[in-house]
């Protein structure tokens, strides 16, 4: 059984689009790979952010004990 035959999106050169392959399926592997080798970026978070997130947090778990533990009548 033959793999389907595809065209890089950056380099233009014909690939076999093989299961096994690493990356995207409209680039070729040597394409693909720097991508899933870079290091992510890190979220920064302002003070505001970290003040507000105990909040926050606290008002979801009362939202949700509310709809689980109040019966409608």
């Amino acid at each position: 059984m033959s793999f389907p035959i595809r065209i890089c999106v950056i380099c233009h050169q014909e690939f076999e689009l093989r299961p096994d392959k690493p990356g995207f399926a409209n680039r070729c592997p040597e394409c693909s790979e720097p991508e899933e080798t870079a290091p992510k970026p890190e979220r920064l978070v302002s003070a505001f952010d970290r003040q507000s997130e105990p909040e926050a947090n606290e008002a979801r778990r009362k939202a949700i004990r509310d709809m689980l533990y109040t019966q409608e009548s």
